[in-house]
Order: structure tokens, then C-alpha cells, then sequence
């Protein structure tokens, strides 16, 4: 059995572009998407704080150390400028994989800069 589990977050990135002539897309800054582990073209999930808006797109890079955070294309209906918004990828584990497992959480300031990241406690599966 196979378990889809949170890989990593970014955790209240401000949307700093909306895109809407984009082909599509989200395009995140590839210093966050590297401390993150979020690969480009890797499929990611966003959850829009202010409006409650959520969607499925894939990650693009941006300028490192950039702070930019675009969301494009129709997605660009979802979220605008100052908005602060969730990213997350997920994985999928067996559970033997899951005993040592722990996502990457990432927090980031208002300029999109990281604070600080955690590691949650591995998960204990109960028998």
C-alpha cells in the first residue's frame, strides 16, 4: 500500500505577479524551490490564504534570491498580487519509506526570503 504524503511547503509565499497571458504555470523563486526540494515542472498544489482559492499546476523556476512568486495563465484568476498562498508538493510512500520520512517546510518573511524550516517528527505507523 502507497500513501500520498506532503513532501514540502512554502509556507505564506506573497503572490508577487498574475500572469493571465502565460501559457501556465507557477513560477517560484529557485533558491525557495531548492531549499523546498520542488523541481521544475514538478507538479504542485496551491492554497490562496485571502480568498480560499485552490489549484493544481506545476512549478517553473524564476530568477534565484528573485523573491517572485507568479502564478500564471488561468491561474491567474485564482490569485493576485499581495496575496499570500501555500505551495505544496506530495509524494508517494510505502510504509516502510514512511517510518523515517519528513517533509520539507519552508516559512518564508513578507519579501519571500526564508526564516526558517522544520521537519516534522518522523510518522510512527501503528500496528
Amino acid at each position: 500500500m502507497h500513501y500520498t504524503m506532503l513532501k514540502s511547503k512554502l509556507h505564506r509565499v506573497t503572490v508577487t505577479h498574475s500572469e493571465l497571458d502565460y501559457e501556465g504555470s507557477c513560477a517560484i523563486d529557485s533558491a525557495l524551490m531548492r531549499l523546498a526540494d520542488i523541481h521544475e515542472f514538478e507538479q504542485i498544489q496551491i492554497y490562496n490564504i485571502n480568498n480560499g482559492e485552490r489549484l493544481t499546476t506545476y512549478a517553473i523556476c524564476a530568477e534565484p534570491n528573485s523573491g517572485i512568486i507568479s502564478v500564471n495563465g488561468a491561474a491567474a484568476h485564482k490569485a493576485s498580487p499581495k496575496d499570500l498562498i501555500i505551495i505544496c508538493s506530495y509524494i508517494s510512500l510505502d510504509q516502510s519509506e514512511m517510518k523515517t520520512y519528513q517533509p520539507k517546510l519552508i516559512y518564508v518573511d513578507s519579501l519571500n526570503k526564508m526564516t526558517h524550516c522544520s521537519a516534522k517528527v518522523p510518522i510512527q505507523m501503528v500496528s
